[in-house]
């Protein structure tokens, strides 16, 4: 699942959304690090429905513009929550390797900071 799939299921997780709103979730859900492009939302949303994770609930028509909410469906839940799964077993893997990569004699671990290079210039 790529990560704006992710997201775009975690967004409407718990209400039906329209676009505009599904991308301020998003922003808002990952605390600014995610930021979807418009063309992008569409795209996704189209191959989410053609899969059957996510399905229209309602058209509004508000300031003359038609808003298309859409909602998950049971099978986007069973998606989403597998895939959280899969993260969290994935970041747990990954802690414990660098748990263990500082017990380990001999290892350097780098200073916390920014970049891949911890820090360094």
């Amino acid at each position: 699942m790529t990560q704006a799939a992710f997201f775009v299921l975690t967004a409407l997780a718990d209400q039906p959304r329209h676009g505009y709103g599904i991308l301020r979730e998003i922003e808002e859900l990952s605390d600014g690090e995610v930021q979807l492009r418009v063309g992008t939302l569409y795209g996704v949303l189209d191959r989410l429905t053609a899969d059957g994770l996510i399905a229209l609930d309602r058209e509004e028509v508000q300031q003359g513009r038609l808003r298309r909410y859409y909602r998950v469906t049971d099978e986007g839940v069973q998606a989403l929550a597998a895939e959280a799964d899969r993260m969290a077993a994935g970041a747990g893997a990954a802690r414990r390797r660098i748990d263990a990569g500082r017990r380990a004699p001999g290892t350097v671990i780098p200073p916390a900071g920014p970049g891949l290079a911890g820090g360094l210039a």
